[in-house]
This record gives structure tokens, C-alpha cells and sequence, in this order.
């Protein structure tokens, strides 16, 4: 098993990538304009080519177990997340308003990609990206119904048309290539492209996520509160990891999907609540708390449940 110091060693490079991409946004190498050219790049064509290079012909994914599972256990984990964090929250003295929701919304959301998945290939192998890369089409559909539900009580209609996106495209795309087979056939040119572009997706979508947060760490003092970050911390890196672990140990999945909720027990809150809180009208100060002070004690948190994870579930 590995060390809790190898264990932070693993993660040191993703965090590394993220302070240079803030380190660019301060030097002036990357601007306000550039962050959203450089989500809609990774969101819309390299996170696609990563996507489509790691299911298709992935052998874990001919058990019917790391089809059917993964996308279920993906949106109920978020979902459920989000809806506790609201009760909770409510307990803690949040209120609609003054940033119940998007507190609720950032604190169930937790880093399903751009740290995962460097980490499950680091630890079980490229074949155990495909299933964590199945699960997350659960977490999408969680954050663009429940998520934004909870957020800024549009319709379910609403939510529902974000999901058709170039992550799910690519998702449908090289499972209907799985069932005819296209990767026995698949032109070497082609392959060679997609794998180039994906090469790109996690070291750009780090960087990008690296100036996004720059901006919010020109005001420090505003960074921390007293009220929700020791709550995000508690809920996101002590609550949740053990709640992950336990239905890791008695829910009747593969080994490769217990392995994929084990690493997202370790996660801190992912960035996209701060875009999406700006864009429905919640509270992005909010959000910016709780990602920062769950990814700052991440640095901590994250090698210790690996490592109790590891010692559990294997």
C-alpha cells in the first residue's frame, strides 16, 4: 500500500498544474477573456477526446456490472450530496438568500474529473478511467437537474438541456463503437488525433481551472469565513468520505467501481459551482469559500482517505 508521503507526492503534480495556471492569470500570460475560451476548448473538444479514447475498447467496461452502476451510484452520490448539504445547511443557520443554496450546490458537488482521473490511472490503470469517466455521466445529470433545481429553482426542463453536451456525445458515440466493434477498425490517424487531444485535456482544463480561481484570490481575506468554510470542510472532507467508504464496502459492484468511489470519498468540491452559481443568479462568494477551503485542506485530507481507502476497499 502506499505511503501517505507517496500518496501526496501523487497528488502534488494536479495541484501543481492549478497554481501555475493561477500563477499565468497573475503574470498576465492568460486574461478574464482567455478562461472561457480555454472551459469551452476543454469542456467541448479535449474532455470529449478523453472521454472517447477511454471507453472505447475498454475491457472493464465489458462487464455489464461497470455499465449500469457507475452512472446510477454517480447521480445518486451528487444528489444526495446536494440535498444533505441543503438540510444540514438549513441547520447550521443558512438560509435561501443569503446562501443556503449555493452553499447546498458546492459542498455536494465534489471534483468529479480533473483530479480523479490522473489519480485512478496513477493507482489502477487506464482501464479503471473508462468506468470513472461512465459514473460521471450520473454527476452531470445530478448537477444540471437536482443541482440547478436546488440552485436556482428553474425546471427540470431546464437542467435536462444541458446534458446534451460534447462529454455525452462522446460518451454515446464510443459506446455504440464498443457494441460494432469500430475499435478493431478505428483508422490509426484517427486514433493518433483523439489520443493527442485528450494528451491535452486534464493539463489544460488544470491550468484553466488555475485562472479561474486566480481571480478570487486577489481579495484573500475574503476567502475564508468563518461560517461556511469549517462547515464545507466537515460535510465535503470528513462527512461525505465516510459515507462514500461505507457504501463502497456493501454496495453489490465491481471492484473497479469501489475503487472509483473510493477516490471520490477523497475529493474536495469541484470548481464548476463557482461558473455555474455566477450564471443562475446564487451566490459565487459562497462557492469560491468552499471550494478554496475544501481544496486547501484537500492537500491534507485527500492522502489520508486514499490511504484509509486503500487499507478498506483495496
Amino acid at each position: 500500500m502506499p505511503t501517505y508521503f507517496e500518496l501526496l507526492v501523487l497528488i502534488a503534480p494536479i495541484f501543481a498544474l492549478i497554481g501555475i495556471g493561477s500563477i499565468a492569470r497573475f503574470a498576465g500570460w492568460l486574461t478574464a477573456e482567455s478562461d472561457g475560451s480555454l472551459l469551452k476548448l476543454v469542456i467541448n473538444v479535449l474532455y470529449p477526446a478523453l472521454i472517447f479514447k477511454n471507453v472505447l475498447g475498454n475491457p472493464a467496461l465489458a462487464d455489464p456490472r461497470n455499465v449500469v452502476w457507475p452512472p446510477l451510484v454517480g447521480f445518486v452520490t451528487m444528489a444526495g450530496g446536494i440535498l444533505l448539504a441543503w438540510w444540514i445547511g438549513r441547520g447550521l443557520g443558512f438560509s435561501k438568500g443569503k446562501g443556503l443554496r449555493t452553499f447546498a450546490f458546492a459542498v455536494g458537488i465534489f471534483n468529479y474529473g480533473y483530479i480523479p482521473i490522473p489519480l485512478m490511472e496513477s493507482l489502477f490503470g487506464p482501464d479503471s478511467v473508462g468506468v470513472l469517466l461512465v459514473h460521471n455521466v450520473g454527476c452531470e445529470i445530478a448537477i444540471w437537474t437536482v443541482g440547478v433545481l436546488v440552485l436556482s429553482g428553474l425546471s427540470l426542463r431546464d437542467g435536462w438541456k444541458r446534458l446534451i453536451s460534447g462529454p455525452v456525445i462522446a460518451l454515446l458515440a464510443a459506446g455504440l463503437g464498443n457494441v460494432v466493434g469500430f475499435d478493431k477498425v478505428m483508422p490509426v490517424a484517427f486514433e493518433k488525433t483523439i489520443g493527442m487531444a485528450a494528451a491535452c485535456a486534464i493539463p489544460v482544463g488544470l491550468i484553466a481551472i488555475g485562472s479561474t480561481l486566480s481571480e478570487s484570490l486577489r481579495q484573500p481575506a475574503q476567502l475564508f469565513s468563518k461560517r461556511v468554510t469549517p462547515a464545507a470542510c466537515a460535510l465535503r472532507l470528513v462527512l461525505f468520505p465516510a459515507m462514500f467508504l461505507g457504501l463502497a464496502k456493501v454496495l453489490p459492484v465491481s471492484l473497479e467501481l469501489k475503487r472509483v468511489m473510493m477516490v471520490e470519498a477523497a475529493m474536495p468540491a469541484g470548481v464548476i459551482p463557482i461558473l455555474i452559481a455566477r450564471h443562475y443568479g446564487g451566490k459565487p462568494l459562497t462557492a469560491v469559500q468552499v471550494v478554496i477551503g475544501t481544496t486547501v485542506v484537500g492537500l491534507v485530507a485527500i492522502p489520508l482517505w486514499l490511504r484509509i481507502g486503500l487499507a478498506w476497499i483495496g
